[in-house]
C-alpha cells in the first residue's frame, strides 16, 4: 500500500510539474530537458530492435510510433514557444512529421528522437529570459508565456516515454531505472 501511495504522490507531482517548470530558472530548465533526453535514450536503448514495431494492442501506437510522436511534440512546442522554424521543414502546428516519415528500425528513431531534444535543448538555451516571459498563442489559448510552452513539452515527453514502459515490459525487458536526478 505504501508503494502505491508514493507512486500516486510522484504521478500528481508530474501532473503538476509542468506550471512549476516554467518558473525554473533557465539553467534548470536546460539541466532537467538533458536528464530526461539521457532518461528517454534509456528506454530507446532497451528497447531490443524487433520491439520497435510492437504494438501492445492494434489501435495504439507502436513503440517507435510513440517515440516519434514525442520528437515531433517536442518540435511543435519549442518552435512555437521560440517563432523558429520547425527543422522538419513543417508549418509549428503540423503533426506526426517523424511518425510518418522516418524509418522505424532502432537507429532512425533514436537518430530523430536525440535531434528532438537537441533542438529543444540548444533553443531553450539561446533565448533570453525576456523572450521566455513573453506570450505567445498556442494552438486557441492565448497569452501563454513561452517557458510554460517548455514546461508543456517536458511534461509531454514525460508521458509519452512513460506510456512506453509497458512496451517494454510486455517485450520482457526491464525498463530504465528512474532518473529524477
Amino acid at each position: 500500500m505504501k508503494k502505491a501511495a508514493l507512486l500516486f504522490t510522484l504521478l500528481a507531482l508530474c501532473f503538476a510539474s509542468s506550471s512549476v517548470f516554467a518558473q525554473f530558472p533557465q539553467s534548470q530548465q536546460v539541466a532537467e530537458w538533458q536528464r530526461a533526453k539521457a532518461y528517454t535514450k534509456a528506454y530507446l536503448d532497451a528497447m531490443p530492435e524487433d520491439g520497435y514495431g510492437f504494438k501492445p494492442t492494434p489501435e495504439i501506437r507502436s513503440f517507435a510510433q510513440q517515440m516519434l510522436h514525442l520528437s515531433d511534440a517536442n518540435y511543435i512546442f519549442a518552435t512555437v514557444a521560440s517563432d523558429k522554424p520547425n527543422p522538419a521543414g513543417e508549418t509549428p502546428a503540423a503533426h506526426n512529421v517523424n511518425e510518418k516519415s522516418v524509418s522505424p528500425t532502432k537507429e532512425a528513431v533514436t537518430r530523430a528522437v536525440m535531434d528532438s531534444y537537441d533542438w529543444v535543448i540548444s533553443t531553450l538555451q539561446n533565448m533570453t529570459p525576456d523572450q521566455l516571459q513573453g506570450t505567445t498563442k498556442f494552438g486557441k489559448h492565448d497569452g501563454v508565456t513561452r517557458s510554460s510552452l517548455f514546461g508543456k513539452a517536458f511534461e509531454h515527453q514525460t508521458h509519452q516515454r512513460g506510456q512506453t514502459t509497458i512496451y517494454l515490459r510486455l517485450k520482457g525487458v526491464t525498463p530504465p531505472a528512474e532518473q529524477l536526478f
